[in-house]
């Protein structure tokens, strides 16, 4: 894909956003069931049907826009969930893992933040404001776990890794 105009670079890091989001939906499943806290357990199942959601709107907007949203790899998660999966092979103390999976899960976050926020101002500057609806809602909501997460972790995961 040729990128030469601002469109051109929306619609690329969308593609790469879905490609994120996909890899999510993979990933959380193992964290889910690799997680011994019961709290972290529950954010992590809500997230995942979340990420579903964030997937869907990904679609409506590509359909939208007519490309498919389909046809590049995030490498930049590909990277982080590998992250996860190798603490999750140490087989670390329960604890120390559930504090761990807290950080692999905020370092995804944060990631998806910064795309979700640019993505959302390219939307802005070429007129289509109901799409940058959608990706505000989904930047609030990622931007809404990761507080949930930390708030997890200084209250008792952390407390109980040390």
């Amino acid at each position: 894909m040729e990128l030469n105009t601002l469109k051109d670079l929306y619609i690329a890091e969308l593609k790469d956003l879905y490609s994120a989001e996909k890899q999510i939906v993979k990933a959380l499943p193992k964290m889910i069931r690799a997680t011994k806290h019961p709290e972290l357990k529950a954010a992590f199942v809500t997230h995942f049907n979340q990420t579903g959601e964030h997937v869907k709107r990904l679609e409506q907007i590509c359909d939208e826009l007519g490309v498919t949203p389909r046809g590049k790899r995030c490498v930049g998660m590909e990277g982080l969930l590998e992250e996860g999966r190798e603490l999750i092979e140490e087989e670390p103390d329960d604890d120390v893992l559930d504090a761990g999976l807290i950080s692999a899960a905020q370092h995804v976050e944060h990631y998806e933040m910064a795309g979700y926020g640019t993505v959302r101002t390219y939307a802005r500057q070429l007129g289509y404001e109901s799409q940058a609806e959608l990706l505000q809602r989904t930047l609030d909501e990622e931007g809404e776990t990761d507080h949930l997460l930390t708030d997890l972790a200084e209250a008792r995961i952390n407390i109980e890794a040390e």
